[in-house]
């Protein structure tokens, strides 16, 4: 059963079709919403990222395109700058903090999915959710794997649902998924469990 009251963090990874699953899941997030949500979106390489502005219009939350070393802050959506990869990173115990990197491309993406997911995995360990959206691509899947044997929870989106349903369906079939939902059911959960009181 998940326990939404533990989670201290989620990740998301999309890629094609992925923007409009976001514009069902992070608009209804209510200003209470305590975890910050760090996102990869596979984006194309050498242009600006339009996605912070599309979002801080829609949303309630705080919107953010970090730098690096920038301390993670409860209730701000992180998207991870076109061409470096986000990683989390919470040394000797110090509060997280956002690390980007320029190493190379991990399964043909940067930002990686799968980097971002690893790298929380390893800050957030049972405290993570792991969310894979539409995408045309395995990346992810891997990460999701990662945050499960690090005792968090992964959710998919219902392929059937997706744009491009290459990426919950490799999730799902390296046996690293929870639970698959629709986007009405993930928004569902996020917005009515996870919440903290004003």
């Amino acid at each position: 059963m998940f326990d939404a009251n533990r989670i201290e963090a989620v990740v998301i990874g999309a890629s094609a079709g992925g923007v409009e699953a976001l514009n069902h899941l992070l608009p209804v997030l209510p200003k209470t919403f305590a975890p910050p949500v760090l996102v990869v979106v596979h984006v194309r390489q050498g242009q600006p990222s339009l996605l912070p502005d599309l979002f801080s219009s829609r949303c309630e939350l705080a919107i953010e395109e970090p730098f690096d070393k920038d301390m993670i802050v409860p209730g701000t959506v992180y998207f991870a700058p076109p061409g470096y990869h986000m990683l989390v990173e919470a040394e000797g115990g110090a509060a997280p903090s956002i690390a980007l990197s320029i190493d190379p491309p991990v399964r043909f993406s940067r930002p990686s999915v799968d980097v971002l997911f690893e790298s929380a995995a390893h800050a957030y360990g049972e405290r993570l959710l792991g969310i894979v959206l539409s995408g045309a691509n395995d990346d992810g899947a891997r990460g999701a794997r990662v945050i499960c044997d690090a005792g968090g929870t992964c959710w998919a989106q219902d392929p059937e649902t997706a744009t491009a349903p290459a990426m919950p369906l490799a999730a799902i079939a390296e046996d690293a998924v929870h639970e698959v939902l629709t986007l009405d059911e993930m928004a569902m959960r996020l917005s009515q469990c996870i919440a903290r009181q004003p």
